[in-house]
């Protein structure tokens, strides 16, 4: 198999510098406003980036510090594959969130509803388009028994001990 380099695209900034403090999913209501400061290099990458509300960006989870295939969810007690989670245990420590843009200076990016570690690395943006993104008849799997959990959950440091993950 190749190998796969990816290179940082810029730098997320928010007020989570603890794992206690900071919440499990952008949608959760301790979700918090901050920036993506993008490196120059990338500048022209932000043109008509302004034109969209929200965005996808795709970071690098850069505190987990293991692997584990399976895992025991902050909304549930019973271990499940890595991949029906959201985990950070995962094998690449690839997070992705939908955020909101609510402008851009230069190359910072201001985003609301972020629910990542400040200095982040960010790896990828793209926007968020309801007519691609918003799929039709939606099945959650074992989350259907955990409606409405995740808006207040903060993360913890289970992840980064070699326990079960979030």
């Amino acid at each position: 198999m190749n190998k796969v380099v990816l290179h940082p695209i810029g730098v997320l900034r928010t007020p989570f510098r603890d794992l206690a403090e900071m919440p499990i999913q952008p949608t959760s209501t301790l979700s918090a406003p901050g920036t993506a400061e993008i490196f120059t290099q990338y500048r022209a990458g932000l043109q008509d980036l302004a034109g969209f509300s929200h965005l996808i960006l795709l970071y690098h989870l850069h505190k987990a510090e293991h692997e584990q295939l399976q895992v025991t969810p902050f909304l549930d007690r019973v271990p499940r594959g890595v991949y029906a989670t959201r985990a950070p245990t995962r094998p690449n420590h690839l997070g992705l969130s939908i955020v909101e843009l609510l402008r851009v200076d230069g190359t910072t990016l201001h985003l609301n509803r972020l629910d990542m570690l400040d200095g982040t690395p960010l790896l990828d943006i793209k926007p968020y388009v309801p007519a691609f993104d918003e799929p039709q008849d939606v099945r959650c799997g074992w989350l259907e028994n955990a409606p409405g959990q995740v808006r207040a959950a903060r993360s913890d440091k289970r992840f980064t001990s070699g326990n079960d993950s979030v």
